[in-house]
């Protein structure tokens, strides 16, 4: 495996801009700065495993969409939900643990804010025709706390907020942490190629 975040320092991660990292890294986790924008790795990738620890804020301030708030994306573009979902209802397909605005988990696997929750992805990375539409669309796979809550699900394109799902031909991509205004932490992030 490749460690992404060791605890110590994110040397392995960049702004989404291209500077340096402005998250806040501290006792072996690092939390969203808010409007420092999102973090990506430097490092690009395609299929592959992916293991990350993340916890909502223990001081609940908003909801809905505005409690907890980050995202995981794969290859910077297929986005899987970052929220606080402990007895806040929101959007079916913007849950923690959704292909945002595609596919709603099955089952709200939520721990309380402040508990480390775990995501473990297994993403295969599309295939394109040679007309940049899906020969081989991508798949995922979302185990949240050890709970199966997607299962192998062929994504439909980029994750749009608005909109229907758009494709577009691109090669390996980071993992990319959404800056949504919410300190999120995160701890003990790995990789491992497919």
């Amino acid at each position: 495996a490749i460690i992404l975040f060791d605890g110590k320092d994110l040397s392995k991660w960049k702004s989404c801009d291209g500077g340096k990292a402005k998250w806040d890294v501290h006792d072996g986790v690092f939390t969203v700065v808010r409007n420092t924008g999102g973090i990506e790795t430097k490092e690009k990738f395609g299929s592959f495993q992916l293991h990350i620890e993340w916890s909502a804020p223990t001081v609940i301030d908003g909801e809905s969409q505005g409690r907890g708030n980050s995202g995981v994306f794969l290859q910077g573009r297929y986005e899987v939900q970052i929220l606080d979902n402990y007895q806040n209802e929101t959007y079916a397909n913007g849950q923690a643990g959704s292909i945002y605005k595609q596919k709603a988990p099955l089952v709200n696997a939520m721990r309380k804010p402040g508990e480390w929750n775990t995501y473990d992805i297994i993403y295969n990375a599309p295939v394109f025709n040679e007309d940049g539409t899906y020969r081989v669309p991508p798949t995922v796979t979302v185990l949240h706390n050890g709970v199966l809550v997607i299962n192998n699900y062929s994504i439909r394109g980029i994750t749009e907020y608005v909109g229907h799902p758009v494709v577009e031909p691109h090669g390996d991509g980071p993992i990319m942490l959404q800056d949504h205004g919410n300190p999120v932490n995160f701890r003990n992030i790995w990789i491992r190629r497919l």
